[in-house]
C-alpha cells in the first residue's frame, strides 16, 4: 500500500505549526476541538466516582459535611458571626463557591504532569484539558448549587432572615470570575511545575491557608478594620461577598471591589495562557 503526500501545502486540510508570536494563543482551535473537550468533560464527570457506593451523591455528601464541621467548629464552638444568617446556609454559601475554584485549580495546576503521556503521542490544543476541567467542574458545581437553593428554600420557609434580592443575577458573572481566575491560575501554576515539582506541595498548602483569608467561614463584618483590606485583596472576597448579598440579603457587597476581582481574573488569565502557550513548546524535554 503506497502513501500519496500532496505535493503543495495548500492541499492540506490542516498543518500542525508551533506560535509565531507571545500571545499567538491559536484559540480558534479550541472550538475546533470542541468535540474532544465534550469527551473530556464527560470522561472526568462519569470517572470520578466510577465504582463507588454512592456515585453522585458524593457531590453533595463533600460541601455537606464540610458545613457540618464549619457548623460546629466555628459557628457553635469558636462563636463565629454570621451576620443573623442561618449558620447552616452561611458555611453551606462559602463552600460550595470556595470547593469549585480550589478544585478547578488544583487540577489544572497538574495539565502538563498528568497528560505527558497524551500530549507525546497525539497532537491537540493543550489548552483543551484545563478548559474541559474548568466545564466538568462547573457540573458539579451546578450539583452543589441546587442543593444550596434547596437548603435556601428551606430556610425561607421557615421565616429565616434570607431575602433574596436582584443582585441574584449578578451569578452567571461571579462564575465566570471564578471559571476564569482558577484556570488563569491554574495554567500558570501547571506551567511552572514542568520544572519545579515542589511548586504542587506549595499550591495545595497555599489553598488550604487562602480559605481563611476569605470570607467563605466568617462575614467581612467581623474582621477588624484594619484587616479588611488585606480580606478585600483575595479576588475571592469580593465573589463571595456578592454572592451572600444576592442570594441572602447580607454581605458587603461592592461594585468597585467587585472590578477589582473582574481585573485581576483578566490579567492571570492573560498571563496564564502566554506561559501554557511557551512552555507547551518544550515541557517534554523537561517534564
Amino acid at each position: 500500500m503506497s502513501l500519496s503526500v500532496p505535493e503543495n501545502k495548500s492541499d492540506w486540510d490542516f498543518v500542525i505549526q508551533p506560535g509565531k508570536g507571545l500571545f499567538d494563543l491559536q484559540l480558534k482551535e479550541l472550538w475546533r476541538y470542541r468535540d474532544l473537550i465534550t469527551l473530556l468533560v464527560r470522561r472526568d464527570f462519569v470517572s470520578k466516582f466510577k465504582q463507588t457506593i454512592l456515585g453522585p451523591a458524593w457531590f453533595v455528601i463533600q460541601p455537606l459535611l464540610s458545613t457540618i464541621m464549619f457548623t460546629i467548629v466555628f459557628g457553635n464552638i469558636a462563636q463565629l458571626s454570621t451576620d443573623g444568617l442561618p449558620k447552616m446556609l452561611f458555611y453551606l454559601s462559602g463552600n460550595v463557591l470556595w470547593l469549585y475554584f480550589s478544585g478547578c485549580l488544583t487540577m489544572c495546576s497538574t495539565t502538563f504532569i498528568d497528560n505527558a503521556h497524551l500530549f507525546g503521542k497525539v497532537y491537540f490544543p493543550r489548552l483543551v484539558v484545563p478548559v474541559s476541567i474548568v466545564i466538568s467542574q462547573a457540573l458539579t458545581l451546578a450539583l452543589q448549587f441546587v442543593f444550596f437553593l434547596c437548603f435556601m428554600g428551606y430556610f425561607i420557609f421557615t421565616g429565616a432572615e434570607v431575602r433574596p434580592n436582584a443582585c441574584i443575577l449578578l451569578f452567571p458573572i461571579l462564575f465566570l470570575l471564578m471559571a476564569g481566575m482558577s484556570l488563569g491560575l491554574g495554567i500558570i501554576f501547571s506551567s511552572l511545575t514542568t520544572k519545579y515539582r515542589d511548586m504542587r506541595f506549595l499550591l495545595d498548602f497555599g489553598i488550604r491557608l487562602l480559605m481563611f483569608a476569605t470570607t467563605a467561614i466568617y462575614p467581612l463584618s467581623s474582621i477588624p478594620e484594619k484587616y479588611r483590606l488585606f480580606i478585600l485583596s483575595n479576588p475571592m472576597t469580593p465573589i463571595i461577598e456578592a454572592f451572600r448579598y444576592g442570594f441572602m440579603g447580607q454581605g458587603s457587597f461592592s461594585w468597585a471591589y467587585l472590578g477589582y476581582s473582574a481585573g485581576f481574573t483578566v490579567i492571570v488569565l492573560l498571563i496564564g495562557m502566554v506561559m501554557f502557550t511557551r512552555i507547551e513548546r518544550t515541557f517534554m524535554d523537561t517534564v
